[in-house]
This record gives structure tokens, sequence and C-alpha cells, in this order.
């Protein structure tokens, strides 16, 4: 009986390493190596022009893939990694199929010139393989639709030790939706990465980059951003910020005007990041963007009387639930800011909530 468990406990352990061993040859050989800068082409194209408005109006929301409404929690953001536990892989279809109509409903309802949106499903296993920006395009047919991917593996094998259940395929970006057809669009990849295994089944973070000819002559740069999460020693998001800075520092100084929209995963300067923090959440706090990572004149726009983001260790709940302030965009100091304020939907839909502000590009400038 005792060489039967033993010959049993082994067999189990050889296949056990043998899995694993497995998923990593597999993760490795299909990793994903983005170019530093790819084009993006209008999916939907409307006639191109210059912006001639001297008010627009732009909306950044990370829609969690429509995955990530009020009902979901999420066994990675509970610290899990080898097993579930209780915690949630996925959503139930119903809820994402629920949640896509809000976010398409949402959509349609903020009025804005341009939609900068992150965590955008293409066929994934994690939205049951739902055409996510094919939906969202399609509500907003008159706009233009750039995709850039910055999620592609093959299988994320989390929970390791549930491989029935696992994560299982991603195709994510970012997409923007567009009034105007932008002059050129890029994808640019930001520097770092996680070390190996990891790397092969995290994200790719990238900017979404657009190019707006003005009648001045000059350019309106729209970056769509989604900066790295889990990021424990803050060495990534150095990294892609100072990439940041150095391309949006060069445009101003060419006299062109920049608005930057999206998930930073940190807090503006200075503000204090929690809106509510039960106890015995305190390792879950955001750091704050250092208040010298820009010149003084650049304005970070966030309405502070809203949270735009909430934790996943559970479902929901209004006042109890841990959330924060990590959604916003930076302007620089040659555009007027008009409004800003973040659209309330409590977290219905997705983790995070739409911010939406209005800008003047100065007449005459």
């Amino acid at each position: 009986m005792r060489k039967y468990i033993l010959r049993s406990l082994f067999v189990l352990l050889v296949a056990l390493i043998g899995y694993i061993a497995a998923v990593l040859i597999q993760g490795t050989l299909t990793d994903w190596q983005p170019q530093e800068r790819t084009d993006i082409r209008p999916v939907s194209p409307v006639p191109p022009a210059a912006i001639a408005d001297s008010v627009i109006r732009i909306t950044s929301w990370n829609i969690g893939f429509a995955g990530l409404g009020e009902d979901a929690d999420f066994f990675y953001d509970q610290g899990k990694f080898l097993f579930a536990r209780g915690g949630k892989i996925r959503s139930e279809r119903s809820s994402v199929d629920r949640n896509l109509t809000g976010i398409i409903q949402g959509i349609g309802h903020i009025q804005s010139d341009i939609y900068l949106l992150q965590e955008v499903d293409q066929p994934s296993r994690r939205s049951y393989y739902l055409p996510v920006f094919d939906s969202l395009r399609s509500a907003v047919p008159a706009m233009a639709a750039f995709y850039a991917p910055n999620y592609q593996v093959k299988r994320v094998p989390l929970p390791l030790l549930e491989p029935w259940r696992a994560y299982g395929e991603v195709n994510s970006g970012l997409a923007t939706l567009s009034r105007w057809l932008p002059e050129e669009s890029y994808r640019y990849q930001l520097p770092g990465s996680f070390g190996w295994p990891t790397r092969i089944f995290q994200l790719d973070r990238c900017l979404a980059i657009h190019r707006f000819p003005l009648r001045n002559g000059k350019m309106l740069m729209v970056v769509n951003a989604h900066f790295s999460a889990y990021d424990s020693d803050g060495k990534l998001k150095a990294a892609e910020m100072a990439a940041l800075k150095t391309l949006i520092t060069k445009w101003y100084a060419d006299g062109h005007y920049v608005i930057v929209g999206g998930d930073w995963n940190q807090a503006p300067p200075f503000f204090t990041p929690l809106m509510a923090a039960p106890k015995g959440r305190e390792n879950n706090i955001p750091t704050n963007i250092d208040p010298d990572f820009m010149p003084a004149d650049w304005r970070w726009m966030y309405d502070p009387t809203q949270p735009t983001n909430r934790k996943l260790y559970e479902a929901y709940r209004a006042g109890e639930t841990y959330t924060a302030l990590i959604d916003f965009f930076l302007v620089s100091p040659n555009l007027k800011v008009r409004k800003v304020r973040t659209i309330d939907l409590g977290f219905r839909f997705s983790d995070h909530q739409p911010v939406w502000m209005e800008v003047e590009i100065p007449t005459g400038s």
C-alpha cells in the first residue's frame, strides 16, 4: 500500500513538472515581441479634416474588457496564483453581455469628440470571444476607430494548478474613437518588462499616439495610455513614465499641443490616493506621481470628488470596497481646460469609471 501511494505521488509530481515545463515552453515560443513603433490604420475611417473646433471633448475609460462589472471579483487581485480558492477567474457570460451593453450605452451618452479606451478585447477567452472592439466601433459608426494591441498571449495558465479553468487566450489593447481622422497614428512600445517567465504571460505596455492637424499648422498630440500594474518596486512604471516625458516635452518644445489620457495605475501628484480604504487593505495603496515629474505649468486634470477605480478582491459594495483615483489627464500649458469630471456609473459595468474633459485650443495660437 505504501509503495502504491509513493508511486502515485511520484507520477503526480512528474505530471506536474511536465505540465509546468510545457506551459513555459509554449509561452516562450509564442511570446509576442512587438516592434518599438508600428503604424495604426483606421478601421472605420471618416473624411480627413483638420480640427476646426476651438473646443473639444475627450473621454478616457478603462472598460475592463466588459468582464469586470459590479458583481466581479478577481482571484489575482486577491493575491492568488496557484489556486483560485473561491475567487472568480472570469465573470459569467450573462454579466459580460450586460457590461458590454452598458458600456456601449455609456459611450453613446457621454458626448465626446475623442474616446480613449483601455482593456478593449479582440476575441478572448475572458470575454467569451465576443468582438468587444468591433461592437464599440459599430456603436459610433461616424467615428474613426483605432486599435493598438498590448496583450497578446495564446494561453495565460493561471491559476497554475487549475489548468482546466485557466484564464486562457487573451487579445486586448487600447482603442481610440475619434470624430476626426488623425494625420498619423502609431503604437509606441514602452520600455521595461517583468523578468522571465512572468513577462511571457503579461502585457506589453504601449502608447497609442494620434497626431491631429490644426488650422494654425501645429498638431494636437493625443496619447492613449495604460501603465503597468502589479509593479511592486515601481521600476516598470518609472521607465514607462520617463519614455512618455521624453516624447511629450519634445512635442511641446516644437510648438504642438499635448493631451495624455488613460489608466495611470498611480495617483496624481499631491492627491491622496485612497477614496475609500477598508482596514487590512493598506498594502494596496497606489503611489503618487512625483510632483517634479513634469514642469509646474503642465496640468494634471482630474475630478477630486469621485473615485475612478475600485479593487477586485470582492464584488463592489458602495462605501466598503477599496476605491482610488488613478484615471486622469495630463495637459500641456498651451491648452485651456474648461471642465473635467468623472462620470459616476457606480462601477456597474467596469472596475473603472469614465473621465470626461472639455479643452479649449486658444484661437490665434
